[in-house]
């Protein structure tokens, strides 16, 4: 018997040693994150959280909305100096992402990131902008037009969520946890270093099938994806978008706000025929321009892109 609790004993000891040391690493690649990937503009107060935001250029409103895992880099690796001669741009890390940060336990979801940064339009004094959204941002851009379309002038968006999730992209599939526990827990012990691990491997999905680009950790800001409560964040996107996308869908009918949608034809996390053309024909008037490529052409094809947003911009 005493044999036997010695093992377990011994047992216990190495599982708290374990998980203390990735703890530790955790934490270090955490600050090597942010070392990396520095706040590249201003942050402003809205309910329920401090929004970190890039304001620069001239001209008519754009707001641009990432991804989900992603940050404001996404649309500043290339995208931004191409509209930034042509249009104000406020590039924005959506609530949990990059350097915004929800206050405590504030209402999160799609509809409540949306409120908040139509809050941020408000403060910055932005008259209907065009807003963009890629992939997640574009549920999210849909939800604001649909919950304050008097603040909004039309919508781009780039590969968009639009429908229901029946199946999580495999590449996220580590962040389908409904507990608030057990995603600390991985948050802090096994999601950065497996993250890390299996970087290629999830870019090359991403972004396939065209390359992803070798400087996508620090230009693209990927790096802060892996720091723990990014991963808890993301967590909770994918469990919002499970719980509102039907309801959001439901009510496509509803506006009357110029709407287009750009999908690449080999996207491999969003399929173009469930999230493009049903979505297209639910609105009046929207419009579905098809392209070659992958999920995140808007770092791959910034130029075709670019062009398109501000034909988008002139409707």
């Amino acid at each position: 018997m005493a044999s036997f609790l010695k093992t377990i004993m011994g047992s216990g000891a190495t599982a708290l040693a374990s998980a203390a040391g990735l703890a530790a690493f955790t934490a270090w690649n955490r600050k090597r994150a942010e070392e990396l990937v520095p706040p590249d503009g201003e942050f402003a107060d809205v309910k329920g959280a401090r929004l970190h935001y890039l304001d620069i250029g001239e001209g008519s409103p754009i707001v641009l909305v990432h991804g989900l895992g992603g940050q404001l880099r996404n649309f500043t690796y290339a995208l931004s100096e191409l509209l930034a001669p042509h249009h104000r741009l406020i590039v924005v890390d959506r609530p949990g992402s990059g350097y915004s940060a929800y206050h405590g336990d504030s209402d999160r979801g799609l509809a409540v990131q949306g409120a908040m940064i139509a809050e941020l339009m408000d403060k910055l004094g932005l008259h209907r902008p065009l807003v963009v959204g890629h992939s997640l941002g574009g549920a999210i851009a849909l939800a604001m037009a649909l919950a304050h379309p008097g603040k909004i002038g039309g919508l781009a968006l780039l590969a968009p969520l639009t429908q229901p999730i029946e199946t999580i992209p495999q590449v996220f599939k580590a962040l389908d946890l409904k507990s608030p526990l057990v995603r600390t827990l991985l948050a802090w012990t096994l999601a950065v270093p497996a993250g890390r691990l299996g970087a290629d491997a999830a870019n090359a999905q991403v972004f396939g099938p065209e390359p992803f680009p070798a400087d996508f950790e620090t230009r693209g800001g990927a790096a802060l994806t892996l720091r723990p409560e990014a991963f808890v964040a993301a967590c909770g996107d994918v469990e919002a978008a499970r719980a509102e996308m039907a309801g959001i869908a439901a009510r496509y009918g509803e506006l009357s706000l110029p709407v287009g949608i750009m999908f690449a034809k080999g996207d491999l996390l969003l399929d173009p025929s469930v999230h493009g053309q049903p979505t297209v024909s639910a609105i009046t008037g929207a419009e579905l321009k098809l392209i070659e490529g992958g999920h995140m052409f808007p770092l791959t094809q910034p130029r075709v892109t670019a062009d398109w947003i501000m034909e988008r911009a002139k409707t």
